[in-house]
């Protein structure tokens, strides 16, 4: 991302350093998150005792007792693994453990907002000389439910694997970018975005089934394929976001169908988008045009607010993981 105004923590396989500018090795980005940003400088050794290259990074909201955000990591020689990365706010240190995630590379990762032991992963894996984006529903073993896992160094060293729950069966509609949890919901209901699909789920017995209850497809001209999307925490859950190219579409749930359009959001591709949860029309997006652009959906004839001083492309953990962007704005 490149701009000043930004720390940056490069998770690289490769070279294993701090403040890495490549493109070519998958890079987590911490931006405006300071405590988070200290603490990992202090326990640098502690996070990356395996090395790893990792770009899928989310917050376990489920999770009441602790500060929690898992890694999916990304590995063509190795089985992948999930570090589930603990912050200590009394003594400011950073605690990791390990679990296998053998089903492929991790492109995104996403938490159950109701269970904190039950997430969900899209991982690539070679299908009739096709590379695949799957996904699927997983829980972390007993032991983690009850908060007596091994210490950060015997879980690094044997690492337990993930329970698989279930799969989100996607042969017709193609690769998925992304699985997004119902986000006040009781981690019963999730939407996949496929190619240019909508599919939104239902998780039966226990998330161990899982049927397409509602579908739309995004129609028009070309190779139309959804990047990015976010369900909605307003309007009782009945909207959701997405991107295509440089367009964000708004969708009704209920109905299935479009409910607003902004044309040429960004210059170039949209990457991620993010709902401001105090503000239910206003809506944050980021890009390959370096911008980050705040919008009332009420009006989409231009943004409310445009952050040009980054000089480098902007994805999912600018928007996701930093609540102060909107809160300095729409307060």
């Amino acid at each position: 991302m490149g701009s000043k105004h930004t720390n940056e923590l490069t998770y690289d396989a490769r070279k294993c350093s701090l403040g890495s500018n490549s493109q070519a090795f998958g890079v987590i980005y911490v931006l405006y998150f300071p405590v988070f940003w200290l603490c990992i400088i202090n326990a640098w050794a502690v996070v990356l005792s395996v090395c790893f290259q990792a770009r899928a990074l989310t917050a376990q909201t489920a999770e009441t007792d602790a500060i929690r955000f898992l890694v999916g990591t990304q590995s063509l020689k190795f089985d992948n693994q999930i570090h589930i990365i603990d912050f200590d706010d009394e003594n400011n240190m950073i605690n990791k453990s390990v679990l296998l995630h053998d089903a492929g590379e991790i492109w995104h990762i996403s938490g159950s907002p109701a269970d904190k032991a039950v997430l969900t992963t899209c991982y690539s894996k070679t299908s009739e000389n096709r590379v695949l984006t799957c996904a699927a529903v997983w829980r972390m073993p007993p032991e983690w439910e009850s908060g007596s896992h091994e210490s950060p160094d015997d879980s690094s060293n044997n690492p337990q694997t993930l329970e698989l729950l279930c799969h989100l069966d996607n042969t017709a509609h193609g690769s998925v970018a992304c699985v997004l949890w119902e986000p006040l919901g009781d981690g019963k209901r999730v939407i996949s975005l496929a190619e240019n699909h909508v599919l939104l789920w239902d998780l039966q017995e226990s998330s161990t089934k899982a049927t397409i209850s509602s579908t739309a497809t995004l129609e028009g001209k070309g190779q139309l394929k959804f990047t990015a999307g976010k369900w909605s925490p307003h309007h009782n859950s009945t909207q959701l976001v997405t991107a295509n190219d440089t367009a964000i579409r708004g969708w009704d749930l209920r109905s299935m169908s479009q409910i607003y359009c902004i044309e040429n959001a960004h210059g170039q591709l949209v990457r991620d988008l993010d709902f401001n949860p105090n503000k239910q029309y206003y809506l944050a997006s980021c890009g390959d045009d370096c911008k980050v652009k705040f919008w009332d959906v009420r009006h989409i004839n231009e943004p409310v607010k445009c952050l040009e001083e980054h000089s480098h492309w902007l994805d999912r953990n600018t928007l996701e993981h930093t609540p102060t962007l909107h809160n300095n704005y729409f307060k």
